[in-house]
Order: structure tokens, then sequence, then C-alpha cells
């Protein structure tokens, strides 16, 4: 016989109140895919930081379609650039992407009915590049870094300007550059934070990439006159803001170039996070909360929790988590990956999830 939630005898504290106190879902019906963007669920983190006297959120980007927080720069960028006329129904979309972006740009342009080519590189995993495929994109894979700067990021923007140029009427929507993208942040995830909070917000958490979420949200924030200290996580090896370029194994955090969107620099404060940093980030947030989140969001875990002792009582905090885990499956999520490639066998890995 199936048990009733509501009637549980669970023994967690408040776990059948919590359950009963749950509204039914709403929904309105959405006019396609692309509708169903945005309005992504903000949940309390009810144990992952208990020992600090703070409450903290997780803004899950994973449940928009395409799977990411980049589904909304995405479409943000399209409709904009189908309004003004530099892409045309019919045409042709190519842009650089380490993976959320490029799903997400595949998935808009074949609701659009646009052609999409998107250039990707081996950090790229493999499951990303076949969801592209399966939305219809054509991808094409760069193996070898640019041999002036060493940066794969580099060599795919090279031939994304290759293939611009032989492709008449090619729109590149430039990511990194596109005041599109910030806008989609600033009039849809950090407006969806500040309105579920009520404007009060203490801390925001974004990693970085582009800079588009980041800048979106710094905007959100300035022109609403709130005082939310906004905090850029950064990847070591990353050369935004300054930093040192160096190996960085997990895709689509941090950058290879500084780009137009990071500069200036519009945070409050800066953290970097290394790779193991953000598996164990990764790994504490499921293991406490049952959130399987992407790499990045690991990150955000790490620089809460050094900030975390230096916050006044009852800080408000967000994180604005971009992706789901799934696509981590083989590296964030996998003991032998992490023991070969980041040097932390799996005894280690533990101990440093089980701290704090």
């Amino acid at each position: 016989m199936a048990t009733d939630p509501l009637h549980s005898t669970d023994a967690r504290p408040g776990f059948a109140r919590t359950l009963r106190a749950m509204p039914p879902p709403v929904d309105r019906p959405r006019a396609g895919v692309l509708e169903a963007i945005g309005g992504t669920p903000l949940v309390r983190l009810e144990r992952a930081f208990s020992g600090f006297p703070i409450d903290v959120w997780a803004k899950l980007e994973e449940t928009n379609p395409g799977g990411s927080v980049k589904a909304r720069a995405a479409t943000s960028m399209l409709r904009a650039a189908l309004d003004d006329g530099r892409v045309r129904p019919g045409g042709t979309v190519v842009e650089s992407s380490s993976g959320n972006m490029g799903v997400g740009l595949a998935q808009a342009c074949r609701y659009l009915d646009l052609r999409f080519v998107c250039v990707v590189d081996s950090r790229t995993c493999e499951s990303k590049r076949r969801l592209m495929q399966a939305y219809g994109a054509e991808v094409l894979l760069i193996t070898e870094p640019d041999p002036e700067t060493g940066d794969l990021l580099t060599a795919r923007l090279n031939a994304v300007a290759a293939i611009v140029r032989e492709t008449p009427g090619a729109f590149w929507p430039d990511q990194y550059a596109n005041a599109a993208n910030a806008a989609a942040h600033a009039t849809g995830t950090m407006r969806e934070i500040d309105a579920a909070l009520d404007g009060e917000v203490d801390y925001v958490f974004v990693a970085t990439s582009t800079g588009g979420t980041l800048r979106g949200c710094h905007d959100y924030l300035r022109e609403n006159g709130r005082t939310t200290t906004l905090v850029a996580v950064d990847a070591e090896g990353s050369v935004l803001f300054g930093g040192t370029r160096g190996r960085r194994l997990l895709p689509g955090f941090g950058a290879g170039i500084e780009t137009r969107l990071s500069q200036p620099a519009v945070f409050d404060r800066l953290e970097r996070v290394s790779d193991l940093d953000c598996v164990v980030g990764c790994r504490r947030l499921v293991e406490r909360e049952a959130v399987l989140a992407g790499a990045s969001s690991g990150g955000l875990v790490t620089a809460l929790e050094r900030l975390a002792p230096t916050m006044a009582a009852g800080s408000r905090c967000a994180l604005v988590c971009a992706d789901g885990g799934t696509a981590y499956l083989d590296t964030v999520y996998d003991d032998e990956w992490v023991a070969e490639q980041l040097a932390c066998d799996t005894a280690e890995l533990a101990r440093r999830v089980a701290r704090a």
C-alpha cells in the first residue's frame, strides 16, 4: 500500500508540516516552449549551511527548457536579432560555446526555424554535443588550442569568425559582448530572486563565464536601489578580472579571454575557486540537500562557506545555480575521475565533503 506523504510518520522535524504547507502547483498555459523559460524555483537550503546563522536560497536554473541559465540569454539574443533584422527567418546562427549556451541556442533555433552551427572544444562533454545535435545543430569540435595564446576559447572564436565570413547572412550572437545576454538576467533571473525575497537579499553569488549573468544581476540591483553585495565567483585559471591563465578542467566556468560584458568589473567581491572546490561543493549540495548541481554551483557553495563566518546573523543569501549535474556524472560525481585528474582519492574527498 502506498504511503500518503501528507500523513507520513517520517521522524524528521517539521517534515509532515512542511509537506502540508506546500501549495498545489499552479501554472499557466505557455505559447510554445520558449515561453516556458524563466520562473525557475528559488529553493531554501536548510541543511548545507546549518552551522551559520544565515538564510540561503538556490535559484535552480536547470529547470529552464534547455536545462540551464543560458536558455534565458539564448532566447533574449535571438529575439533581439530577429526584431532588428540582424538575423532573418531561415537564416544561420553561429556561436562558440562550452555547452550550455550551445544547447540553449540549439533549442531556440530549432523552434524559430533557424540553422545553427555551434563551435565547441574538447572540454565540452559529449552529452551536450549530442543534445545540440538532437535539436538539429551542426557541431564543430575544436581539439587544438590557438597556437599564439594556447587558449581553446580563442581557437573557437577564430573558427566562428571563419564560418561567418564564409556564410552569407550568418549571424554571430557574440554572447561575450551582447547586451541582450545581460538584459535577460536583469529582467529575468535577478528580478525573480528579488521579487521572491521581497527585495530583501543581502548577498547574491554568481559564477562567471561570459559575464552576462553577473552584469545583468548588477544592473537590476543598482537600478532598483538595492544594497545587495554581489559576489562574483570565478575559476582558478580564468583570465577574467586580471586572473592568471591556468589549467581548467570543468567547462562553462571562467574564461580564457577578457569578455566585453565582464569589463568594467561590476561586482562587490571576487572569490576564486579550484576545480576541486567545485567538486566538494557539489558533493555537499547533493549529500545535504539532494540537489544535483553543475560544477559552477559547487564553486558558489565553497565561496559562500568562506564568507559565511563574516556575515551578520540573519543575512539572506541567494546562489544562482546555473545548471544541473547530469552532464557532470563522469567528472564531478565520478570518484575515479576526481582521483586521476584532481589528485584527490576517495577517502580524502569524503573527508573534505564531510568537513564544515
